[in-house]
């Protein structure tokens, strides 16, 4: 048996990382509906763990102590993405989307719970087979999987991977042709014009971050820092009987510490590397998680996530069809946003980038909705989410 200390895991996870990457290459299927590099990577150990076992064969030990610390520094980066002034450039479409999407993930959790009874499942059950999984994604899922499996969900992180897996799928393969058949309905289409009506800076990643050593240690210590603040909140929240999971506190202090900066400029953070940073976070984070996942937890849980899963991508779809496409306007760029929205409602920020895309290259530019759905997508959702999974935690736990 090989066993692992702390550094080497970390290591064998960055190794795994980039065999995710190779497999993506190998069967491009894996990119083409945006399954993360760490999760294919991480699955392929963990069946061969898997595989050992069956056979009565422990492969190797790991030391995953860092693998919290790589958790709520990603959930720290995006604390810091909460921009007030990010918001506002956003106009009521933001506020209006996030509202939809909030409305949608308590809408996921209430339906998890109600099938989750018949199918002889505790209703935390129903929850993490909801917006955890699905308007979380694997981050949100491995996160709270600790708090879950201690109000008594068994296998809570092989289950909310497995079902953050499920979403991603499907959100690959529904985005773009929801999306086409709203386009075709109502015979829309996108213009130059909407292009050159787009606002400067769209993007929500800002432009011109400085790639220096200087700028990446200051990014490295804001976020350390915040993650050393948000201990202090997190415990102050614990303590009135509030459960919750560790990188809230940090995520709140990050989105102060941001929107300071913003007002005051004396920190000067970039956007762009804070970015960077949580990318690498979130990779490391995911492969050592998905590596170290007891598949043969899943032995008995099957049917209920397939019943439960099947009524949510169903869920997600009809929403997609309305009341969201009139609620945010009935044009062409509500059609592409319609189809990111359903990336991030059941999968993850990349899907519903990757089917907007998928959209503007054949009909035309929509400026608007690569605005608005990255902000919700990728950042204020996560907050939302948070307190509707947080809610659900103190009721059933």
């Amino acid at each position: 048996m090989l066993k692992l200390d702390l550094i080497n895991t970390v290591a064998f996870g960055g190794a795994v990382l980039f065999v995710g990457h190779g497999l993506r290459r190998l069967f491009p299927p894996l990119a083409r509906y945006n399954i993360p590099a760490p999760v294919a990577g991480g699955l392929v150990v963990a069946l061969a763990v898997l595989a050992a076992r069956a056979r009565g064969v422990e492969l190797v030990t790991f030391d995953t102590r860092l693998q919290a610390s790589f958790q709520i520094a990603f959930f720290t980066t995006i604390g810091f993405g909460a921009s007030v002034a990010m918001l506002k450039a956003g106009g009521p479409q933001v506020a209006l989307l996030l509202l939809v999407s909030g409305a949608l993930a308590a809408v996921q959790n209430a339906v998890g719970i109600a099938l989750a009874a018949p199918l002889g499942m505790p209703p935390l059950f129903g929850v993490l087979n909801g917006s955890v999984t699905l308007a979380g994604g694997p981050a949100t899922a491995l996160a709270f999987a600790p708090v879950f499996e201690k109000a008594g969900v068994p296998g809570a992180a092989t289950v909310g991977m497995a079902a953050a897996t499920v979403g991603i799928v499907a959100a690959g393969l529904l985005g773009g042709p929801i999306g086409t058949i709203l386009i075709e309905r109502h015979r829309l289409r996108g213009s130059v014009e909407h292009l050159a009506a787009s606002p400067a800076g769209a993007a929500p990643a800002a432009a011109g971050a400085r790639g220096t050593s200087e700028a990446l240690l200051k990014t490295v210590v804001a976020i350390l820092i915040a993650m050393w603040l948000g201990t202090g909140v997190s415990a102050a929240i614990t303590s009135i009987g509030v459960t919750l999971p560790a990188y809230i506190g940090a995520m709140l202090a990050a989105a102060i510490i941001r929107n300071l900066d913003d007002a005051t400029g004396i920190v000067g953070l970039s956007p762009a590397m804070i970015e960077h940073v949580g990318a690498v976070a979130l990779s490391l984070f995911l492969a050592l998680a998905m590596m170290t996942l007891r598949l043969w937890e899943l032995a008995g849980l099957a049917i209920p996530m397939v019943v439960i899963l099947a009524a949510q991508i169903a869920l997600v779809a009809a929403v997609c069809f309305w009341p969201v496409f009139a609620i945010m306007g009935r044009d062409y760029e509500s059609a592409v946003l319609d189809a990111g929205f359903c990336g991030f409602m059941l999968g993850i920020t990349a899907n519903a980038m990757a089917n907007m895309e998928a959209l503007v290259e054949r009909y035309g530019p929509a400026p608007r909705a690569f605005l608005v759905v990255p902000m919700v997508g990728a950042f204020f959702i996560d907050f939302i989410n948070a307190i509707l999974i947080t809610f659900c935690l103190n009721i059933w736990a």
